[in-house]
């Protein structure tokens, strides 16, 4: 059970936008704009990503046409690769947290609305692919139902006018600048979810800045808590990761004084987009040694500013040696925080970590998580027979 939180503000509706809050469409863009610029000899880096998140279409498609001097109008561009994202869209994946938040709301019966920048055609489509989403929703409003797009209020006030209640009475849950600007211009309530990293400072505006979905507490808004946090831990579905240690007892091993075993984030691209950084734990097979409890940072590394995300698993038992090149497998089975944005002191970060430590310990004692130590996942051909 998640614990309590002080009453920010009595909602009774929550309205959602859709990409990049409760879809993973960052890799879907990418992926297009990649294939589409190639043909112009251009190539995307995704370092213009934040130029067109939360923006309409054309919106995006003029920024993408400005910048990389494509010889169209931004009109032509967007016609050019609609087809494209259409093709991908049954691929979408839910973020983390998403189909969570949305079944729990609609069993105790809170409205809930889509308001997004896309064309109403294209949020129903997209949604279509996540069992139990459409009818979920009591209002779906789309960019062309409106004169203008977030930034501007009218597509939440759009909705609030469709379910007829009072938008002061609305939390928007957003991942983009325009939609915060869009829900505080209505005199909406504000939860933001950045769906670019490093962004959470620039979201002074919204009500409350969260990490993902899965940090969202809705009993702070007057709404039904969350009764799935278990040994103040998240169960989460089951995923599995692994190949060679590339860092044993690297860099923060020895300032930190923990077993730290770095994996390699080659092939994982898709992975690190569709999971929130923050602390997990479960289970970790190491090949030469066994099988072990653990815990794992996925992210930035706030104190060491790491410019790309990392996946740091810290096995928890005193290790006299490195094993560097050793084969890992993990399987993640629950979630315990969001990454701290930074720690003031060294100190403080390693206190931290130790606390996740007894967390991770404790429960992985208890039988929802204990089981797992026996996934077949775990026993790599090399470690079955050392077993």
């Amino acid at each position: 059970m998640s614990l309590v939180k002080p009453l920010k503000k009595l909602v009774s509706c929550v309205i959602l936008d859709l990409d990049g809050t409760l879809l993973n469409t960052d890799g879907i863009v990418s992926d297009v704009l990649k294939v589409a610029l190639v043909n112009y000899g251009k190539q995307w880096d995704g370092r213009e990503t934040h130029k067109i998140v939360g923006k309409t279409p054309v919106e995006a498609a003029a920024v993408v046409v400005e910048d990389y001097e494509i010889p169209l109008t931004k009109e032509e561009f967007l016609t050019q690769i609609t087809p494209m994202f259409s093709e991908r869209w049954s691929n979408i994946k839910a973020l983390p947290g998403a189909n969570r938040l949305i079944n729990h709301l609609k069993s105790h019966g809170v409205l809930m609305a889509l308001a997004s920048n896309s064309p109403k055609s294209n949020i129903e489509t997209k949604i279509s692919y996540h069992q139990g989403w459409k009818e979920s929703f009591f209002a779906i409003v789309g960019g062309d139902e409106v004169t203008a797009g977030k930034p501007n209020p009218e597509i939440f006030l759009e909705v609030a006018k469709r379910l007829g209640i009072n938008p002061s009475n609305c939390l928007v849950i957003e991942d983009s600048l325009p939609g915060v600007t869009a829900g505080k211009a209505a005199e909406m309530e504000v939860v933001a979810v950045p769906s670019l990293p490093k962004q959470s400072h620039l979201f002074t505006s919204a009500d409350e800045v969260i990490n993902s979905l899965l940090d969202l507490h809705p009993e702070k808004w007057g709404l039904p808590a969350f009764q799935d946090w278990v040994a103040g831990i998240l169960p989460i579905e089951t995923w599995h990761i692994g190949g060679p240690v590339v860092r044993g007892f690297g860099r923060g091993s020895k300032v930190l004084g923990i077993p730290t075993a770095n994996l390699s984030t080659t092939g994982y691209s898709d992975l690190l987009t569709e999971y929130p950084s923050g602390v997990y734990f479960g289970w970790a097979g190491l090949s030469n040694h066994g099988i072990y409890k653990m815990v794992m940072s996925i992210g930035w590394n706030p104190y060491f500013n790491n410019t790309e995300k990392t996946i740091e698993p810290w096995l928890l038992h005193d290790f006299s040696e490195d094993f560097y090149g050793e084969e890992l497998h993990l399987v993640i089975v629950g979630y315990i925080r969001p990454e701290v944005a930074n720690f003031s002191t060294l100190e403080s970060l390693i206190a931290k970590i130790h606390e996740d430590r007894r967390v991770a310990e404790n429960a992985l004692e208890l039988p929802l998580y204990s089981k797992y130590r026996d996934d077949p996942y775990l026993k790599s051909p090399l470690l079955q027979n050392n077993l």
